[in-house]
């Protein structure tokens, strides 16, 4: 009994600290909740037609559909190449690691523009890889374009969340495994890959979001065919706010549909992971 009343007077005591925390959380909410509701009820309210020739108007769907797609090309190539690269930094250690490691996080901090500039620079048509691979694949104004404009700001959502996942895993799992006469790759694919796939899953859908938001490397060097966020920008610089509102409300409605899905996803594969 004296226990039991200790925890009611527990929990009828307010901690000044958790009050500035959910205060925070609260603003924080807000501030986020507001801006895109604010934005999405205003275009239902004053001009849902607006939205419904949205729907229907080819270049806007086509603009969408190449930003998920680019997106998702972008996201599978950060994988591929972002899985490895995560492995080695999570169970190695080898001279000039630190300094990799700040290499492949420079287009987390390097302004959006300056990285269009540079990937503008190396694959152009006069680029240092631009210039060779001309005859194969353009990527200036093309969707080549895009998916490398996407992987360069991307790949590091990925292959820092994948890092993590590798370094939770303990390293012993995998040495029983490498004992009972499983080669390092099958450790690797039955051990260490399945136990760090939360952090796998999540970084893929943070790797997917960033890169379906790119505009700014996106448009340096790729601005054609363009993608939702160019098509907005254009719309907005040649019609103005009531013609570019409406894609913008139909992009933010389709891109929170398919990210609260993924984030569903990855709750359910956390709660099975603890079960």
């Amino acid at each position: 009994m004296p226990e039991i009343k200790s925890r009611l007077n527990g929990l009828g005591q307010t901690n000044p600290m958790l009050v500035i925390f959910f205060l925070s959380l609260s603003i924080l909410l807000f501030f986020v909740f507001i801006t895109l509701s604010n934005m999405i009820l205003q275009q239902i309210v004053t001009d849902f037609s607006g939205l419904i020739e949205a729907v229907r108007d080819s270049s806007v769907l086509e603009a969408i559909f190449l930003s998920l797609y680019s997106g998702f090309l972008a996201t599978l190539l950060s994988f591929i190449l972002g899985v490895p690269t995560a492995y080695l930094l999570a169970r190695k250690d080898f001279a000039g690691k630190r300094i990799i490691e700040s290499i492949l996080d420079i287009p987390v901090v390097v302004p959006h523009t300056v990285a269009g500039i540079a990937l503008l620079t190396i694959f152009g048509a006069n680029g240092l890889i631009g210039d060779p691979l001309e005859s194969i694949v353009r990527f200036r104004d093309a969707m080549a374009g895009t998916v490398v404009a996407m992987l360069f700001v991307s790949a590091p959502y990925l292959t820092n969340s994948a890092r993590e996942g590798f370094q939770s895993v303990d390293p012993r799992l995998e040495n029983a495994a490498r004992s009972l006469g499983a080669p390092l790759w099958k450790a690797f694919l039955f051990v260490t890959f399945p136990l760090a796939s939360r952090h796998l899953l999540t970084g893929s859908i943070m790797c997917w979001a960033r890169a379906i938001s790119e505009f700014g490397a996106v448009i340096m060097l790729a601005y054609y065919p363009m993608v939702g966020p160019t098509l907005i920008y254009e719309r907005f610089t040649s019609m103005g706010l009531s013609e570019s509102r409406p894609i913008a409300v139909l992009l933010i409605l389709v891109t929170l549909t398919i990210f609260v899905i993924l984030r569903m996803i990855s709750s359910g594969w956390r709660r099975y992971d603890r079960d």
